[in-house]
């Protein structure tokens, strides 16, 4: 499996900087690395290369591919045709093709993330640098499989416990027209077989964020306070959706600069601009993004025998932090990011009997 790599921040040029350097700094070392941008001019400019959809070696160990959302949903539709086929007696997609389509709203961000999963998938690389907008829509792309992963298990109960959901499952004239239409059984658990193969999809996405060896983020920023203030609210914003933010990266020609504070407790590295066609002094002054990874605070920690969980929110304070327990699940708002936290058994049905936020974790007891 890859360690994936991705940058956030304000300043899009300099996020593109980092990941070219780094992408360069792990194929140095001997990794098999992809690079993956969007189809935007910065990436092909700064590496003098015309990019493709498809990945091309630009050095030793080292590819680069370049995202294009109409090309990803063209070849996506193939494999929605043949799932289609799977459930259904009578496909109705077969007369609609992938060369039609028009890309929507949020369509590229999922796509973009299932190719970096289809990429890590393959076993050919050990790292993938991941060129994104590196905002708050690069981190809902990342929490997909977290938001996923609540609708279809909120939801999927409230159907099976509906009037529909019953006269489906009990009546003895509807279950052969079901059958008529697909492919599959679903009289012992309604839509079970699909909606397994969603979770367990959804679950591997949930695992791989959470594990700081596999997917890390890192800000970039320079020292200007307003772009200071943005890293530290999209670190925040990552913790809301379990992503591990492993340091910050400071973008500046002074090496006394110290923001230490402002980033504590990861740590900071002071890095110079690319500018002179030489790409070895920035890449020097990288750090070892997995180690710092493996060091980063974890972004939630489940205590079941002291009934806590401590959700670590930098970039926040008390009053941009929300909590609230609707439904079987404890929801944790923070900025523009939700979060369902799913509990394990020995907490789950507790209602909440405490929280606090202290020293930028919010704790919650149960």
């Amino acid at each position: 499996m890859s360690l994936i790599l991705t940058f956030l921040g304000k300043g899009g040029i300099n996020r593109t900087k980092i990941a070219i350097a780094a992408a360069k700094l792990l194929a140095s070392q001997g990794k098999r690395v992809l690079l993956a941008g969007l189809a935007e001019p910065a990436l092909p400019i700064l590496l003098d290369k015309t990019l493709t959809p498809d990945p091309q070696e630009i050095a030793p160990n080292l590819q680069v591919v370049q995202f294009q959302a109409s090309v990803l949903l063209e070849r996506n539709w193939e494999e929605v045709k043949k799932l289609e086929a799977q459930y259904l007696r009578t496909p109705i997609f077969k007369e609609v093709y992938g060369q039609e389509l028009v890309v929507l709203p949020g369509m590229d961000n999922a796509l973009a993330l299932n190719a970096i999963r289809e990429y890590d998938a393959s076993g050919k690389y050990d790292a993938i640098v991941y060129d994104g907008t590196g905002d708050a829509s690069s981190l809902r792309m990342l929490g997909l499989p977290e938001s996923l992963s609540w609708y279809v298990r909120r939801f999927r109960q409230l159907f099976v416990n509906s009037d529909l959901g019953k006269t489906i499952s009990e009546s003895p004239l509807i279950q052969p027209l079901i059958s008529s239409f697909f492919n599959v059984n679903w009289t012992a658990d309604n839509f079970a077989q699909p909606t397994n193969q969603v979770n367990n999809f959804l679950d591997k996405g949930k695992a791989a964020l959470a594990n700081p060896n596999r997917i890390a983020a890192f800000l970039v920023s320079t020292a200007d306070p307003i772009e200071v203030a943005s890293s530290r609210y999209l670190w925040g914003s990552a913790q809301q959706i379990g992503l591990t933010v492993g340091g910050a990266i400071i973008v500046s020609s002074e090496t006394n600069i110290n923001l230490s504070e402002q980033f504590t407790p990861l740590s900071v590295s002071v890095v110079p601009d690319y500018t002179t066609g030489d790409w070895q002094p920035l890449i020097d002054a990288l750090p070892n993004f997995a180690e710092r990874a493996a060091q980063a605070p974890k972004p939630i920690e489940i205590d079941s025998h002291n009934r806590q969980v401590r959700l670590f929110l930098p970039g926040f304070d008390k009053k941009q932090v929300k909590l609230t327990q609707y439904g079987p699940e404890v929801t944790v708002e923070a900025g523009d990011q939700r979060r369902n936290i799913f509990l394990p058994p020995a907490l789950s049905g507790r209602p909440v009997t405490g929280a606090k936020f202290q020293n930028n974790y919010l704790i919650i007891s149960f």
